[in-house]
């Protein structure tokens, strides 16, 4: 009752400085909306901003992956220099140019409809 009662003073004071007094009921009457207005807002806030930590995840070596790029390192190794490379991509340099074969695995598109 006192928001209720300080809320319809100040209503009161400043329809008064504006020029346009206003009755105790007409004041009460604003105030009372005005208050049911508030308890139907929601204020939404910002929180602290912080860096989620990310989980970890382990990569997954594709045996099947290393067997062919081992076996594509091994057929180019005389022809070839190999700069880098891991069972996805190698990297090669040949005649002073660089290049990046890359092995990428399709799933069989007629299982994957079934699923």
């Amino acid at each position: 009752m006192e928001k209720l009662e300080k809320l319809i003073t100040t209503i009161m004071k400043e329809c008064e400085q504006d020029g346009e007094p206003v009755t105790y009921e007409e004041a009460k009457e604003m105030a009372e909306v005005e208050l049911k207005a508030k308890k139907n807002c929601k204020n939404f806030v910002q929180g602290d901003i912080r860096e989620r930590a990310k989980p970890k995840r382990e990569r997954k070596v594709d045996p099947d992956k290393v067997a062919i790029m081992s076996a594509i390192e091994k057929a180019l190794f005389d022809e070839c220099e190999l700069i880098s490379g891991n069972e996805q991509a190698i990297e090669i340099k040949y005649n002073e140019q660089f290049y990046t074969i890359k092995l990428i695995f399709n799933r069989n598109k007629n299982k994957a409809k079934s699923q």
